[in-house]
């Protein structure tokens, strides 16, 4: 099976996979030291509720410094993709507290689990709210080109291919 380090590090961020004391927290409406007054949002009790122990493929915080802004992760490990018995494929979805938008922040812890799972061979998709400009702009800025038209809540799916490996 492949996996992921359990810590992504990009310029600006760490992308630690979520302990079970962090998911207890969440689910359990405390705080803890380091979190952003505004985290947890919704969707990370949502993530806390998918929550799998010891998974590198679960939730991710995303610290800038020392301060929890949002989570990122992914709903579960790799799987074939309906259309490829080759390419094995995983969903992504991230979020961040208000105050931490429009800095790049998305962008970056994207990018920084892409390249983990390029390099592990796995290709991403992304579902988004069609009016959701900023998330529509992140998926582009990231590399998401392929549309695979819209889910069962009118989200727009679309994937990132994997990278042409040099020959």
């Amino acid at each position: 099976m492949v996996t992921l380090p359990d810590e992504v590090v990009t310029e600006r961020l760490r992308l630690p996979v979520w302990t079970a004391d962090d998911v207890a927290a969440i689910r359990g409406g405390a705080r803890r030291p380091g979190w952003h007054p505004d985290f947890p949002r919704e969707d990370d009790r949502d993530a806390a509720s998918m929550w799998r122990p010891d998974d590198p493929w679960s939730s991710r915080s995303i610290v800038r410094g020392t301060t929890v802004l949002g989570s990122i992760g992914f709903f579960g490990p790799p799987a074939a993709d309906a259309g490829s018995e080759v390419v094995p494929e995983v969903e992504v979805g991230y979020g961040l507290v208000p105050e931490a938008r429009g800095w790049g922040f998305a962008t970056e812890a994207l990018l920084g689990l892409l390249a983990a799972t390029d390099a592990a061979g796995v290709r991403v998709r992304a579902a988004v709210d069609p009016g959701n400009r900023p998330g529509l702009r992140v998926l582009a800025t990231c590399g998401f080109t392929e549309l695979r038209g819209s889910d069962e809540d009118g989200r727009l799916v679309m994937a990132r291919p994997l990278p042409a490996v040099p020959g």
